[in-house]
């Protein structure tokens, strides 16, 4: 089970923390990755965690930072240099591997039917 929370309104330029919560799994055993799905776009990934592995989109290098706190259960994605275009729902899961990359970030976007509630960032200009 996991859980993003710490989603909402910012300005352009703002900064934001989103906050996966995990459960009900051996967490230093697997990979977390935060996708995002914007209004009438595909869900993409943009970034991944294993052990130590990290990766991100292009999109979103430089501006965003994964990490991860194995004693709380918890991974945390860190959102810099916000733009409008970041606007969208945001999600984490467990990826298809724990080889964090974008072939298996895109195959996991894919892959999955239920993407449970998601939070929404949402951005303006």
């Amino acid at each position: 089970q996991l859980q993003a929370s710490g989603g909402g309104l910012v300005q352009a330029g703002d900064s934001l923390t989103l906050s996966c919560a995990v459960s009900g799994a051996t967490f230093d055993n697997v990979a977390i990755g935060w996708f995002r799905q914007a209004p009438g776009k595909e869900r993409e990934g943009i970034a991944c965690i294993g052990n130590p592995r990290t990766w991100y989109a292009d999109s979103v290098k430089g501006r965003f930072a994964i990490s991860r706190d194995d004693a709380k259960n918890m991974v945390y994605l860190q959102m810099n240099s916000l733009n409008p275009d970041d606007t969208a729902v945001y999600y984490c899961r467990s990826p298809l591997s724990t080889r964090c990359g974008p072939a298996t970030m895109g195959a996991s976007a894919r892959h999955f039917d239920s993407w449970g509630q998601g939070t929404q960032v949402t951005v303006s200009s």
